[in-house]
């Protein structure tokens, strides 16, 4: 039975910055790297057997950051785009805090935490779903269903999509779900994917 772990990169710069980030490809910030490290710390003793990220640096520094600590840095590592982030269109760049002023509480909530409204010319959860998913079944599925043990380092969004997946979440349920900085979530699953145990390291 295949053990999955799944961590939103550290914090990054852009995060601190309070800065909609999406696909622009921005580093950890101090914190981010001891987020990861301390994501590392929790994670020693642990097994995996391969691992996969997404196209942007802060998600594949976290993930190179565990496997240093966890000494296991020659299992295979794929990374691929369909785990980005979600695309924030026009609010890339932007302060959330000025974005909230300009177009109001109720619209910048409404773009940062609903299911299908995306933000100007950038991605809604819906639409960052239909990349994430036929991904993982098409490349992860088959790994979890050999008995393999996977580590996931990804974003807030792409992985919100996962969860919704696997916690079998609606569309309301998802809207209230936050995925935290560098804190590995453990599910153990049984042959045919389901969970018998989930829990935040």
């Amino acid at each position: 039975m295949p053990d999955l772990v799944v961590v939103r990169h550290g914090q990054s710069q852009w995060n601190l910055e309070n800065r909609f980030t999406g696909w622009i490809d921005i580093d950890l910030s101090e914190k981010g790297i001891e987020e990861a490290k301390s994501a590392g710390e929790k994670l020693k003793g642990w097994n995996f057997d391969k691992a996969y990220t997404s196209a942007l640096t802060r998600a594949q520094r976290t993930l190179d950051i565990i496997l240093e600590i966890i000494g296991l840095q020659n299992i295979p590592v794929e990374k691929d785009k369909a785990l980005n982030e979600r695309m924030y269109g026009d609010l890339q760049g932007l302060n959330k805090d000025e974005t909230r002023r300009k177009f109001g509480d109720e619209q910048v909530k409404l773009w940062r935490r609903s299911y299908d409204v995306a933000p100007p010319n950038g991605e809604s959860l819906k639409d960052t779903a239909a990349r994430v998913m036929p991904y993982f079944e098409r490349k992860i599925v088959p790994d979890l269903k050999s008995g393999k043990n996977i580590l996931i380092s990804a974003h807030g969004n792409s992985l919100r999509a996962l969860v919704m997946f696997f916690e079998k979440l609606s569309k309301e349920e998802i809207v209230g779900t936050e995925i935290p900085t560098g804190i590995p979530k453990y599910y153990k699953l049984d042959n045919d994917l389901n969970i018998l145990e989930q829990k935040y390291l």
